[in-house]
């Protein structure tokens, strides 16, 4: 499968959206509501752009997989979990669409989430995940990035990921 992965453009910002509303059904539909299942819009995703790098997988010219990775530290996250270092960076959203999960499209997107890491420079990724069987902590773990944490944000189980770069 080829693989193309971009920066996203705002004429993305529909399909991205789609994308996300698809996975939170999907989940919705395997777990139950939950967190998972919030809408995300249009103006939500552009809004995305405005303050973190988006970045989308391509699939013959097709949005399937969209991560964002920021440098502002995001409300759920309590840094005295992680490893001191001076420019931490934050992966808040990561989606694969269903249909296209376990064909390497999470794996190839975190890849070049790690170089534009580096680039910024950045001396981490930190992100949380979902503490249920809807969270994605197995794939952050098999991907590398090392568990520093577990909490409860606001009735929210989530894990703690860090990798270092």
């Amino acid at each position: 499968m080829d693989i193309k992965l971009t920066e996203a453009t705002a004429a993305e910002a529909p399909a991205i959206a789609n994308l996300h509303m698809a996975v939170a059904e999907t989940l919705t539909r395997e777990y139950g509501r939950g967190h998972w299942s919030s809408a995300v819009s249009e103006r939500g995703v552009l809004y995305s752009m405005r303050i973190a790098t988006v970045l989308v997988a391509l699939v013959q010219n097709k949005v399937v997989g969209t991560l964002q990775l920021a440098t502002k530290k995001p409300w759920a996250i309590d840094k005295a979990y992680f490893v001191a270092c001076q420019r931490p960076l934050y992966l808040t959203a990561m989606a694969v669409l269903p249909a296209q999960q376990r064909r390497g499209i999470g794996r190839a997107m975190l890849e070049q989430a790690k170089e534009i890491s580096r680039e910024w420079p950045g001396d981490a990724i930190r992100l949380d995940a979902y503490d249920a069987p809807a969270g994605a902590g197995k794939f952050y773990a098999k991907s590398g990035f090392r568990e520093v944490g577990r909490v409860s944000y606001r009735g929210t189980p989530l894990i703690y990921f860090e990798l270092m770069l």
